[in-house]
């Protein structure tokens, strides 16, 4: 492991009021997302309006790195340049999704459980080779009266953990991802109960597997209120809980912190984040790593044809240069109305 390596990359995803794009749907769920547009899925398609979001003019200036889906690695421009060395040469990191989706939790069933451990060493090695230079492993937690069990953050925690390890071995960052679900009704104070919990197991099964904080990004839900809950926590408590939760649990070694938007609007992500950003000065980098949140505006403007490529680019580059200036603190209302 060359954990200067590792550091170096780690920062540079997080460095500069910069963040990550996650463009690492799956083929299942990119066509649920394409049928709300009209268009159909295909190879075709998909490798498109990927390319479409790649190639905004100007967008390295708030995008650090790109996770990608397995396909889309391999995948390459109308040029006929690798979709890892097109990003590369514009200074955007490409990364990799690696794990393979959730399946219930065997004991407790209501509950899920990542997958994706067998062959990883060998899977990661491949990605390497293709050009990733950091990975993605996303665990689920639920949220109801019985649920999470400490045995589902322990079992989640530890192929977190196991993932983590190996990424490290082969030179790639891990992004630790555990994400405490939006569904269900549950207050924000629930919320950041599970979240402080979840977080301290991750923590302790890092250590225990030895991996190298100083070369990990971690992606965590907001503290926030679920869906069905009667109230709404409003933009300065979500921010408040949050940042409260991160000092109690996450140490200081780890470099940056790159949100995911969980289902929320574009909007109302972007101005979490701003306010958690100007609430201070933190150990780690407060970032995003956003889906939706960042290309719901491109994917509508796009409708699967080329003409609309620039109404699509500019959707993504305004998205982009909003989250920016949240890691910033500086993301204003006014911003969405010029837009």
């Amino acid at each position: 492991m060359n954990l200067q390596e590792l550091e170096r990359i780690a920062a540079r995803l997080v460095a500069e009021h910069k963040g990550l794009l996650a463009a690492d749907e799956s083929n299942s769920t990119i066509e649920k997302r394409f049928k709300g547009i009209g268009v159909t899925s295909s190879e075709t398609t998909r490798r498109a309006y990927r390319e479409m979001l790649f190639t905004t003019p100007g967008v390295e200036k708030f995008i650090s790195g790109v996770i990608l889906y397995d396909e889309t690695l391999r995948q390459k421009t109308k040029e006929d340049v690798p979709f890892a060395d097109y990003l590369g040469r514009r200074g955007m990191i490409p990364g990799i999704k690696v794990d393979k989706g959730t399946k219930p939790l065997a004991g407790s069933p209501t509950e899920k459980i990542t997958e994706g451990l067998d062959g990883l060493q060998e899977r990661l090695q491949e990605y390497y080779r293709l050009g990733a230079r950091f990975a993605k492993w996303r665990a689920v937690i639920e949220v109801a009266a019985e649920i999470p069990t400490e045995y589902c953050l322990r079992a989640n925690a530890q192929a977190l953990a196991r993932y983590a390890a190996l990424c490290q071995e082969v030179g790639l960052v891990p992004i630790v991802e555990p994400e405490v679900l939006m569904d269900g009704a549950h207050t924000l104070e629930r919320c950041a109960d599970i979240s402080s919990a979840t977080l301290k197991i991750v923590f302790d099964e890092l250590y225990t597997h030895r991996v190298a904080l100083e070369g990990i990004l971690l992606k965590p839900n907001m503290v926030i209120s679920g869906m069905q809950c009667p109230r709404q926590a409003d933009v300065a408590e979500v921010a408040r809980e949050t940042v409260a939760v991160l000092k109690r649990y996450v140490p200081a070694a780890v470099p940056g912190i790159a949100f995911l938007s969980g289902g929320q609007s574009a909007e109302l992500a972007t101005a979490h984040l701003n306010a958690m950003n100007a609430l201070g000065h933190f150990p780690w980098k407060l970032s995003f790593s956003y889906g939706r949140a960042l290309q719901a505006a491109a994917l509508e403007a796009w409708r699967g044809r080329e003409a609309n490529w620039g109404a699509g680019q500019k959707a993504f580059s305004q998205r982009a240069h909003c989250n920016s200036s949240a890691c910033a603190g500086a993301y204003t209302a006014q911003m969405e109305k010029v837009a």
